[in-house]
């Protein structure tokens, strides 16, 4: 681990060139250039303004190795994703996620989906529509689960909301492993997304036709992985 290292790492992660970060810093290409060669210690104040600029700490700066977080998050890509039906349930509870998600898979199973499409896809996003008395009084908070539906899937099994989400391009992120911390690895890959959309000219959109962002956890070879979706479009 070296400094100059995990500013080229975060330089790199944001898609900025040297040229690009050094306006960014206020300082010369050539300035970059020695930083990531551990040849000059950037000033107390430089470090500070990278920290703001990229949203770490100064410590993990410093003291981390951030290489080392390949190993959690994948590249951020752009991905099309065709438009789908779906069948979701909102719940509010203390653990919404977990709750919903356990109510949506019984409904799987009485619905034949599972049945028919043992690798049915489901996914989930935060409900935001929570009251602040009812999250700061009682810690209550909202979730949405929702089971991709197949084309030729036909059911009337009743307790869920029918809906259709059209196509749209998504910024997409792994994490790997996301509930060993996840009130850290989570949000990580939400602001790599945000990062990614602001670099790149791309905007998070709002519509009342498109699944804002969601979330896909699944399993692979004993490794557990969360997909991040945020809808991207371009700025104009």
């Amino acid at each position: 681990m070296s400094l100059g290292t995990n500013i080229q790492y975060l330089r790199k992660l944001n898609k900025l060139t040297q040229e690009q970060f050094a306006e960014k810093m206020d300082i010369t290409r050539q300035t970059v250039s020695r930083w990531e060669a551990d040849e000059v210690t950037p000033e107390l104040s430089k470090l500070l303004e990278i920290c703001s600029a990229f949203s770490c700490k100064l410590d993990e700066l410093v003291r981390e190795n951030m290489y080392s977080k390949n190993e959690i998050y994948s590249e951020v890509k752009l991905r099309k994703v065709p438009a789908f039906k779906m069948a979701s349930y909102v719940m509010i509870s203390k653990n919404p996620e977990s709750d919903v998600q356990s109510y949506m898979k019984k409904w799987g199973k009485e619905s034949g989906l599972v049945a028919a499409d043992p690798n049915a896809k489901l996914i989930g996003w935060d409900f935001p529509f929570v009251s602040q008395e009812l999250q700061s009084r009682f810690g209550l908070h909202g979730y949405v689960a929702a089971y991709i539906l197949p084309e030729e899937f036909q059911t009337n099994c009743p307790g869920v909301e029918y809906g259709q989400n059209r196509e749209g391009e998504y910024a997409v992120i792994t994490v790997t492993e996301p509930m060993v911390r996840p009130f850290e690895r989570i949000p990580t890959g939400y602001k790599y997304i945000m990062d990614f959309l602001q670099a790149n000219n791309f905007k998070d959109k709002l519509s009342d036709d498109i699944i804002g962002c969601f979330e896909h956890e699944y399993e692979r070879e004993g490794v557990h992985y969360m997909d991040i979706y945020v809808h991207a479009a371009r700025l104009t």
